[in-house]
């Protein structure tokens, strides 16, 4: 275990990001570089995937902020950014790509090159990077590393990657055991081949302190005593404490600030500097309208970096008030300016998103990548008190060269031989459109490009089409024309026509209608969807109708009522299965499925 030295600042400064598609291992990996490293004390205890410490990234497993760490290796310091795997969290790949020496490509040695992989190595290409290929997770029993080698190297070539970049290192290993190979026949039980292979492929930063300072804004972050938080690399000179400073905005106007408060990173902790010098991931207080993008340069001199691009948000779902008849039950936040508030704090560090007030209602159109991206807002928000009702996820079209277009996905499906062509017609059916199709064994190979609304609605549908044996993939893949009507829910609901307490006697003379999606004594209003018809058409029902009494006692009155466990929706899934006519209904306590216009009878008016 090498221990940690004390800062120095004139040392060699190598940046680099780890990217990959989800579950590749970036975040393991990133666990084994930091415990080798010596960045923890030997009696320290430390939590698995220590870099997700946000709640949900624990919970699900995935890496949904960028974040950076630090670890010394021999006369180095190597800055670390750990990058979501998720398509929806691109926004944060694409800003951090920018400002490292290097990335670390990993692909695992049973699955090869995923829809994800393609679009962090483009990023990386583009910005002429070379990157470190990892095969990870050799121990597997269908580990097929050279395979996987060779399949990456093709990828490399799609993407037009220049000579230099084609003859790219290689190392293999398990990063769960903290293992890197130069070769699979290499006996290494460490780390270090890797790090050899950073340093080695990688010139430390180069620059002179005495130059003007240029320092571009990668990421923000939000600290309730100090406030926004501007995170970047320092391209030029050095920056100090208490400094003055003018920033250049990204457009084009500038301001003077004082730094409050300088930061680099040690290990995963932030530590107060005086003084940080080019090269340094640093973070920086003293400015409220700090935005990505936006350089710091010297007092008095106009020098910006050029703008980082972002994605543009691909679909769409209105946040309203909560209107319902059990509102405020368990929620602090009700009211549309809580919901502003609260969606202004969120762009001051989520970059994908965009919001717009709705006209003519208590409300907001928030646009971001996908659904997982708003459906993780709207999680964050339900646990910190907001209630809410949100609309079905709407694309976003765009109009190129005068014609209607549409954001498409790449689809990957892995999927048990039997249920193949069931997933080809019903991929089809949504307009998605087959590209590959190979057998091996028992499991087929599918590659579809869909229209992103096709998707809507379909993991569920997916997972039941394959009996959950299936394994299916999504990125974005680009915009095309508009694929015309596309039927997404063929189900019609069973809506509740009374307010009261659901009973077990009415839900049992309604299973034979549809699904259930509650049990018994729940809570149920006007307009509330309690089932899932059978079919098509929406069904008006009472679930809390109670047995007549009767002097006549029955054989079948004294038999017990057998009730079917009721469906429960997950919020993605809630999500996904509504329709334009429906809201999820989401507060601390519970999530509720119901019909925009309450009332029966109005909504018959209005839908005849």
């Amino acid at each position: 275990m090498r221990l940690l030295k004390e800062v120095n600042y004139m040392e060699k400064i190598i940046n680099v990001a780890v990217v990959a598609h989800v579950d590749a291992g970036k975040s393991t990996l990133v666990d084994a570089l930091l415990n080798q490293s010596g960045a923890f004390r030997s009696n320290e205890e430390v939590k698995d995937c220590v870099m997700d410490s946000n709640d949900l990234e624990r919970e699900r497993g995935i890496t949904i902020y960028s974040k950076n760490c630090a670890i010394r290796y021999k006369d180095y310091k190597i800055n670390i950014v750990d990058t979501p795997g998720h398509a929806d969290f691109s926004s944060e790949v694409e800003r951090v790509i920018k400002t490292v020496d290097t990335v670390i490509l990993l692909v695992d040695s049973a699955e090869g090159p995923m829809p994800q992989t393609r679009f962090v190595l483009k990023e990386a290409l583009k910005y002429n990077l070379k990157p470190i290929l990892f095969i990870n997770k050799i121990d597997k029993k269908d580990a097929r590393p050279e395979e996987v080698v060779n399949m990456t190297f093709d990828l490399f070539c799609e993407l037009n990657a220049s000579d230099e970049q084609l003859d790219f290192p290689i190392i293999y290993g398990t990063a769960r055991d903290g293992i890197a190979k130069y070769s699979l026949d290499d006996d290494s039980t460490i780390i270090d081949p890797l790090l050899e292979t950073i340093v080695k492929q990688c010139k430390p930063f180069e620059g002179n302190e005495n130059d003007d300072l240029q320092l571009q804004i990668s990421n923000l972050g939000y600290d309730d005593y100090i406030g926004r938080l501007g995170i970047g690399r320092i391209n030029k000179g050095k920056i100090k404490n208490g400094e003055q400073v003018t920033l250049v905005k990204n457009d084009g106007s500038v301001e003077n600030f004082r730094i409050s408060k300088l930061y680099v990173t040690e290990g995963i902790k932030k530590i107060e500097k005086d003084v940080a010098y080019y090269g340094d991931i640093v973070t920086i207080a003293g400015c409220a309208d700090i935005s990505i993008g936006d350089t710091i340069c010297k007092l008095g001199t106009v020098n910006p970096l050029e703008p980082i691009e972002i994605e543009k948000p691909t679909l769409s779902m209105n946040f309203v008030v909560n209107n319902g008849p059990f509102a405020g039950q368990s929620g602090k936040f009700l009211t549309s300016r809580h919901l502003k508030e609260r969606l202004e704090r969120e762009l001051e560090t989520n970059v994908g998103l965009e919001v717009e007030e709705l006209e003519g209602s208590d409300g907001f159109k928030v646009s971001g990548r996908g659904e997982l991206h708003l459906s993780i807002l709207l999680e964050n928000m339900r646990r910190e008190g907001y209630e809410l009702c949100v609309s079905k996820p709407e694309v976003l079209f765009k109009e190129i060269d005068g014609q209607k277009c549409e954001p498409y996905e790449l689809v990957i499906v892995n999927t048990p031989n039997d249920y193949s062509s069931t997933i080809i017609n019903s991929l089809q059916e949504r307009k998605g459109l087959l590209q590959k199709l190979e057998q091996e064994e028992n499991y087929t190979h599918l590659e579809f490009e869909v229209p992103t609304r096709g998707l809507i609605g379909y993991r569920s549908n997916f997972i039941t089409e394959t009996k959950g044996e299936g394994i299916m993939v999504r990125s974005f893949s680009s915009y095309k024309p508009y694929a015309g009507n596309i039927q997404n829910r063929k189900n019609g609901v069973l809506v509740s026509m009374e307010t009261g307490k659901s009973l077990g006697y009415s839900l049992f003379n309604l299973q034979d209608r549809g699904q259930l999606i509650i049990g018994p004594a729940t809570d149920v209003y006007i307009g509330m969807i309690v089932g899932i018809n059978n079919r098509d058409n929406d069904l008006n029902v009472n679930p809390c109708k109670n047995k007549e009494m009767s002097n006549t006692r029955s054989k079948s009155s004294d038999e017990a009522i057998a009730l079917v466990p009721p469906r429960t929706f997950s919020l993605e899934e809630a999500l996904e299965f509504i329709n334009d006519d429906e809201y999820v209904e989401i507060t601390p306590a519970v999530i509720r499925l119901r019909k925009k216009i309450l009332d029966p009878k109005d909504r018959f008016r209005t839908n005849r």
